[in-house]
Formats: C-alpha cells, structure tokens, sequence
C-alpha cells in the first residue's frame, strides 16, 4: 500500500492546488491529511471542500480546533488571533461542521497518523528537535513502527530505539527499520518553514518500508496577494516567499 500524507494546508489554495495535481501522479491507494487546513491563508473554505474531495482522513489541527469552537485561542498573538477570527466568518456552514467533526489521531496497522505530538494530541505538543522526541521514549509500547505528524511545517525524522537512543534521521528517502520507532514530520503544503518554499508532502509504502519526501512549486505571489488584499498581516504572505 502506498499513502500520500499531507499536512498544514493553511487556506492556501494555490499551494493546494499543485500538490493535488502531484499527488494524482503518484497516484497512491490512499491519501491523508494531518490537519490546519485553515489559518494565515486567504482561502480557507476552498481549501476545505478541495480537502475533503482528496484526503480519505483529515485530522483536526490546532488552527482548524480553534475556528471551529474546539479550543480556546486567546493566548495566541495578535496576527494569529485576527486570522482566524477572520477565517471563522469566511467558512461555510458545512466546512465548519465538517472540522468540529474531525478526529484527533488515525492508525492503520503499524502506521499512525496525528498533527503534532501523537501523546496527548489535544494538547498539541511540537516534535521538532530531540529533546522532544526523547519525551516519546516512556511511550515507546504505544507507538507504532512509524507516526506521521505535522504542525512544526518542517521536514524531519527521529528513530527512538527500546534502548533508549534517539537520532535525527536527515534524507529525503527514508528506509524504516523494525527495531526501531520512527516519528516524520512530514512538511507543509501552505506555509514551509525549512527555508524551501515550495510545498512539501511525503509517501509512504507500507510494502518496502520506505518514505519519501516531495516538493512542489507553485504560485507564491498568487497566494500572498490574496493575504494582502484581505487584509491578514503581511508576513502570512511574506514568508511564503523565504519557506520560514
């Protein structure tokens, strides 16, 4: 079985697009996406019918729980805050249904799927570094061979060893190893943070035990423009053209 895995749309459609249009070519049994739809891009309620037509799973980001009542996002900075306010008032009734929907955390078999932190996914806890993979250890019975996750926007892999080892896992194809746990944070499609800003995705064949990671261009200053003209903060569209 070969799954496409995609996470962190962030209402941009343009980016969306593309990787639709990528995915198709691979054309894999199975696509999932691990949530944020929504958040910083200007088109939220497209992003969530073109997600729902494509993905089998979509997991409930931090961004899409926060628009559709099921966290409280007062803590969040202003810029954010306003974002999703506005995303709040652009969604159709059936897309904002549709995310109140979502669940937080999938698993087929040996393969798991969750935004951020498959411990506590509620809580929405980042993966990104390997003082938080270490935390995973005590958890290492309840993991399975291999935990898709999203939520940092980074492209990284830790190997957590019944030893007591974690190591960075730094390729763009990855061969599991069965005596180990692998965690994949799998990139974004919206808003890339690892200096490269084209849209990222990755798949996974259950088969030969292999991820691989997949980028994609698209049209950035379609996608800024749009987050400019409606008045979200200017660095949602910024970035988009440094991937950070």
């Amino acid at each position: 079985m070969r799954i496409a895995i995609l996470s962190d749309v962030h209402a941009n459609l343009e980016a969306l697009v593309e990787v639709e249009a990528a995915v198709a070519r691979l054309a894999p049994d199975a696509v999932m996406c691990l949530g944020d739809v929504v958040g910083y891009g200007a088109s939220p309620d497209e992003c969530c019918t073109r997600i729902r037509r494509l993905a089998q799973v979509v997991l409930l980001g931090n961004h899409d729980a926060a628009v559709a009542g099921r966290m409280d996002y007062t803590y969040y900075y202003d810029a954010a805050r306003n974002a999703l306010d506005w995303t709040a008032s652009r969604l159709g009734a059936d897309n904002l249904a549709w995310l109140r929907s979502l669940p937080y955390t999938h698993r087929i078999g040996e393969v798991g799927f969750s935004h951020g932190s498959p411990i506590l996914p509620a809580e929405y806890e980042y993966v990104f570094a390997l003082e938080q993979a270490r935390e995973l250890l005590p958890h290492l019975a309840r993991l399975p061979e291999v935990t898709f996750i999203g939520h940092s926007h980074l492209c990284k892999a830790f190997a957590l060893s019944a030893a007591g080892e974690v190591s960075d896992v730094s390729a763009l194809r990855i061969a599991l190893r069965p005596d180990q746990r692998t965690i994949v944070s799998v990139g974004s499609v919206g808003q890339p943070r690892d200096y490269d800003p084209r849209a990222c995705f990755v798949t996974y064949d259950t088969d030969r035990r292999l991820v691989e990671y997949h980028r994609v261009g698209y049209d950035i200053e379609s996608s800024a423009r749009k987050i400019y003209d409606a008045g979200l903060a200017l660095n949602f569209g910024r970035r988009l053209f440094l991937g950070v």
